[in-house]
């Protein structure tokens, strides 16, 4: 069974920071996504099993970076808008990239993101 527990969420002012954190059950491939009220699930960054592999949307990618450290994927937000406010959801898949959120099989319970502004 893999679990996934996605913990960092809260309320930020705009041009704050915050660090979401994802631990896993095992070393997998990681992504994070993000869903708005009344908006598609986005892919935001991805990180592989052994960290090598990164990759990071274009809309965050001047302000947010991935990383891990074994099991424990972090993202790491600054400079945050309120355009970035959603739920963060981190999934996990045995290998490979993937930006399409059904390319992951398994999910966290998420963690709320506020920017005010």
């Amino acid at each position: 069974q893999v679990r996934l527990v996605e913990s960092g969420g809260g309320l930020v002012q705009a041009g704050g920071s915050l660090r979401l954190n994802c631990v896993a059950s095992g070393l997998y491939a990681v992504g994070w996504f993000r869903q708005a009220p009344g908006k598609e699930r986005e892919f935001v960054a991805h990180i592989s099993w052994s960290g090598i592999s990164i990759n990071i949307a274009d809309s965050v990618k001047d302000r947010f970076t991935i990383s891990r450290e074994n099991a424990t994927v972090f993202l790491q937000m600054n400079k945050m808008r309120p355009a970035d406010t959603a739920i963060y959801y981190c999934a996990a898949r045995s290998y490979g990239v993937g930006f399409s959120h059904t390319a992951y099989p398994y999910w966290g319970q998420g963690t709320q993101v506020t920017v005010s502004s």
